[in-house]
């Protein structure tokens, strides 16, 4: 028996005298209370079935337990257009890297996408997660990142740290994030962002295809599975290509 049927079987009956509706009534209770205990398992199980084909869109409810990072001396700057763009080889160690992406398969990612340039944003077909981690930024900065930006300067100012709002994008076959620029974000007390730093975690150590004068960089052999394709493309002035970095 339908449940969705029940109000519409009681409004039937009221037209029936005082003992034949609480004889019904008795009857409808005790009918009830056989189909809940046989429906309420099926339903419990139906809704850890969507939950689970679903897993990939949930949200955590609680703070993610991130890898620790160590910090680490040898770190070194390639540039590739001065200190507008440079490159950072092995700033997570492998161990490092695997864990991350652990850690955020275990929360799930979720689908994004954009309404596209005729509206007036940037095509964009990727899965992501959004996190607000002061604890995690300080980590990151502390790692190494501190000592690379000691000399930089941009109008005065020196870098303090990262933004504590965290991305972390996964890219299947096929998917891309179209040509868009990075927006400065005001983070109060005279803090801005000026740049943005990309961290990747999967394929071997990048290889620079650049057109910038003065880079000497060159491929590095590893016995890392390399990707076939993710290539990240940065654009100077007139849509010129300065770079192009693979994971």
């Amino acid at each position: 028996m339908d449940p969705s049927k029940f109000r519409f079987d009681i409004e039937a009956y009221k037209r029936k005298s005082e003992i034949e509706e609480r004889y019904i009534l008795n009857r409808f209770r005790e009918r009830r209370k056989q189909i809940e205990e046989v429906y309420t398992p099926r339903r419990e199980e139906e809704s850890v079935g969507r939950k689970r084909k679903m897993g990939e869109r949930k949200e955590t409810t609680t703070d993610p337990k991130w890898p620790s990072i160590k910090p680490k001396n040898n770190l070194h700057i390639t540039r590739l257009r001065d200190f507008d763009l440079f490159t950072v080889q092995n700033f997570f160690s492998p161990y490092e890297s695997k864990a991350f992406i652990e850690t955020a398969e275990g929360i799930g990612f979720t689908h994004q996408g954009s309404l596209g340039p005729a509206k007036g944003e940037a095509y964009r077909d990727n899965d992501r997660i959004s996190v607000n981690d002061p604890v995690l930024a300080d980590s990151i900065w502390d790692s190494g990142l501190s000592k690379l930006f000691s000399d930089i300067r941009i109008r005065g100012k020196a870098a303090v740290g990262l933004n504590p709002n965290i991305r972390l994008y996964r890219y299947k076959v096929g998917q891309r994030f179209g040509r868009h620029i990075d927006e400065s974000n005001d983070l109060g007390d005279g803090k801005r962002t000026r740049y943005t730093l990309l961290v990747y975690l999967s394929g071997g150590p990048g290889e620079v295809k650049s057109k910038a004068k003065n880079d000497s960089s060159k491929p590095t052999d590893s016995s890392v599975d390399r990707l076939v394709g993710g290539e990240t493309v940065f654009y100077g002035s007139r849509n010129s290509i300065v770079a192009e970095l693979l994971p």
